[in-house]
């Protein structure tokens, strides 16, 4: 696990006009202890300049207090090599589902990672997978048929509340298929709201993103197992709700349940 204790970040792409500084002391003011960066175009630290303006950022960050817990990017040799020269411990990404099936997505992935160990043993790096609905490795069991033959020091799971909950497996069940390779854990929520009307012939459903407390995942069973196995270690909140309006106000009632749960 990680340090000792729990430390709460956030993931930033809601503000992607901030600097480094600004973001910084936009979290604190919140309370979050860190954050998860986005290393994409238009933002402060963009792929093509990212061996350079990560450590920027993580040095701005740090004068702050806040450190990058995690960065949400490409998994290529450039953005490996800032992520340890910025002592940025974790490159979380969500493997896709192509359009050639799940199995030979799964060794795709699989090819790729083989590929970048070198790389993550040398720079102190790890990959961190998170699952997610719809095209996409999309629950704690798709993490572990994913990883499992991998040290977690190389490939580590970063399991979302919200997504394992959409696709149907409880918090507890969850957490234990993963455990061996627990790195962060995600906390958002949502539910399933219906898309068309009650005559339609054909129904569909989308994720409708919500608060902590009214989605389908509960946080209450979820923090009650991490607690209970001793989880020490990072929980990053995604800051998405459908109320975009209403974000920031949202993430700070959230932070606060979160953090009364633990």
């Amino acid at each position: 696990m990680q340090k000792k204790g729990v430390s709460f970040s956030v993931f930033t792409k809601m503000w992607k006009d901030k600097s480094p500084t600004e973001l910084g002391e936009f979290v604190l003011d919140l309370g979050f202890d860190g954050i998860e960066l986005p290393v994409r175009a238009d933002y402060p630290v963009p792929p093509e300049s990212v061996g350079r303006d990560l450590p920027k950022a993580a040095k701005e960050l740090g004068t702050l207090g806040v450190a990058i817990t995690s960065v949400a990017g490409p998994t290529d040799e450039a953005t490996i090599a800032a992520c340890g020269a910025a002592g940025v411990p974790v490159i979380r990404t969500c493997p896709a589902i192509a359009t050639g099936g799940y199995l030979a997505s799964v060794e795709g992935h699989q090819r790729a990672f083989d590929a970048l160990i070198p790389l993550l043993d040398k720079h102190g790096v790890a990959l961190g997978i998170q699952n997610h609905e719809d095209q996409w490795v999309c629950n704690a069991m798709g993490i572990k048929h994913l990883i499992d033959r991998y040290d977690p020091s190389h490939i580590c799971a970063i399991p979302c509340a919200g997504h394992t909950a959409l696709n149907g497996e409880s918090p507890e069940m969850a957490i234990d298929i993963v455990w061996s390779h627990l790195s962060q854990f995600k906390l958002k929520n949502a539910y399933w709201r219906r898309q068309t009307g009650p005559e339609a012939e054909n129904v569909e459903w989308r994720p409708y993103w919500t608060t902590g407390r009214q989605g389908l995942a509960s946080w209450p069973r979820s923090v009650a197992e991490l607690k209970r196995r001793g989880f020490s270690g990072v929980v990053c909140m995604d800051a998405e709700y459908h109320d975009t309006a209403s974000t920031e106000r949202l993430l700070a009632e959230d932070l606060a349940f979160a953090k009364s749960l633990f």
